[in-house]
């Protein structure tokens, strides 16, 4: 355990999002925020059709990564991590982002397994709780979602096909999304959470269930109707089913340009929030769950926390 102050920093170069954590450590385990920065990159746009990033995909995400060095060298940060996920695991090119990330951070960039991501995950969003267990953690990403289970470690677990991103370039085409396009997309979710099911046969117990990543977050904002992202309001706020169908029945039948006017819709978002929903919603309803508690402490949490111990 870390006997002297430092700063510690985490990256994560998902599907959907490049983010960026960096905390001050106490000595003692523990961490207050310093920066916490959220960059859309889709970086697996078009991996599922292609199975290949494409290069304007890899070069966002490499221009995000340049600021993020240069921010972290600003502030004396002595130690990082950098991970990356499922579009990568999922593209045969994956090595040459891993290769041109490494030349941009001067650091190897740790490719995470389904199970490392769930662990993490899990670690991140329960870390100092008190009360509530078990717990059942999703990270619901851009082209993958992580389930993990347990009490105060990651007992069980699971990594599914599903994203936002991945469901919406599989199904959403139309604006607003055709009936027969939701229906499509809800079943394919309800068959990965089939397999969730069987793998996870202890989640009927869990006692909370808790949300990660930004349609979860985005989903808190547009319940609330804030017009700004707020760090304290979405973190452990606790959404209820009833109103989750009902953003959901407004964002799935409004045209891309009228789900915009909602407070809280972020423009980088607008258009895989549906595909992110499906998800969402689904979950609740095949598992049972009449809440959901929002967690902004995630797999970057879980990244630190490694670092710290």
């Amino acid at each position: 355990m870390d006997s002297e102050p430092r700063k510690i920093a985490a990256i994560d170069c998902g599907t959907n999002s490049t983010r960026l954590l960096i905390v001050e450590s106490s000595g003692d385990g523990q961490y207050e925020i310093s920066h916490r920065h959220q960059e859309v990159t889709r970086l697996g746009e078009g991996v599922d059709g292609t199975g290949r990033l494409n290069d304007e995909a890899i070069d966002r995400v490499l221009a995000t990564l340049i600021l993020y060095k240069e921010l972290m060298d600003s502030e004396e940060v002595d130690s990082f991590q950098a991970i990356a996920t499922s579009a990568v695991r999922d593209a045969a090119n994956g090595n040459v982002f891993l290769t041109a990330a490494e030349g941009v951070l001067g650091k190897q960039v740790r490719l995470l397994s389904g199970q490392e991501e769930a662990e993490l995950s899990f670690l991140g969003a329960t870390h100092c709780m008190e009360g509530g267990a078990p717990y059942l953690v999703f990270d619901l990403g851009g082209g993958s979602t992580e389930f993990s289970y347990g009490e105060t470690t990651c007992e069980q677990f699971l990594s599914i096909d599903a994203g936002c991103v991945r469901m919406t370039e599989k199904f959403i085409r139309s604006d607003p999304p055709l009936p027969e396009e939701l229906s499509a997309a809800l079943s394919l979710v309800e068959l990965h959470l089939s397999d969730v099911e069987k793998e996870i046969p202890s989640l009927a117990k869990a006692k909370t269930l808790i949300g990660q990543a930004g349609t979860v977050a985005a989903i808190a904002m547009i319940e609330q109707g804030l017009q700004e992202y707020s760090y304290e309001a979405v973190h452990h706020y606790l959404m209820n089913k009833a109103d989750m169908e009902e953003v959901f029945r407004i964002l799935a039948t409004d045209s891309r340009k009228e789900r915009l006017t909602n407070p809280g819709m972020e423009a980088d978002r607008v258009d895989v929030i549906v595909g992110g929903l499906c998800i969402l919603i689904q979950i609740m309803r095949q598992f049972h769950f009449t809440q959901c508690l929002v967690s902004e402490r995630d797999i970057l949490d879980g990244v630190i926390l490694r670092q710290l111990s």
